[in-house]
């Protein structure tokens, strides 16, 4: 959710070697809390902002805490939000610059891009346990 990750001295992430990949974007939607009020058009302001061309913004349906629609009804936060998962075919290109412009439109609360908060990542592997510093 991100006020943990931004108070605390030290944030480390703990990951199995699944989670590695080449770039953000392609393996698994990035989410987007945005308020209920015109998410409509919030929900179109995203899917047209430069960082996000050419992913699919997807008001997410049923539960809240699957990435998958599995519902009719939309999606709830317990802070009462929506969330757009945005799809992408590519890897982002400029994720700090996404995350500026996601934070910088009306109607968006948070997204899923923790760009330069972590210190370390501990990888749990085939080969054992290995760490990066950032």
């Amino acid at each position: 959710d991100g006020e943990g990750e931004v108070c605390a001295d030290k944030f480390i992430v703990i990951v199995d070697e699944s989670k590695l990949c080449d770039g953000l974007g392609p393996g698994f939607p990035l989410p987007v809390e945005i308020t209920p009020f015109c998410h409509e058009h919030t929900l179109k302001l995203i899917a047209n902002l430069p960082s996000c061309a050419g992913c699919d913004a997807v008001l997410r349906m049923g539960s809240s805490s699957s990435n998958v629609n599995d519902g009719d009804e939309i999606a709830v936060t317990d802070n009462g939000n929506y969330i757009v998962d945005l799809h992408f075919t590519e890897a982002i290109k400029d994720a700090p610059g996404m995350a500026d412009e996601l934070k910088n439109t009306v109607g968006v609360v948070d997204h899923g891009l923790f760009c330069d908060m972590t210190t370390a990542v501990i990888i749990a592997g085939s080969d054992g346990i290995s760490v990066k510093e950032a």
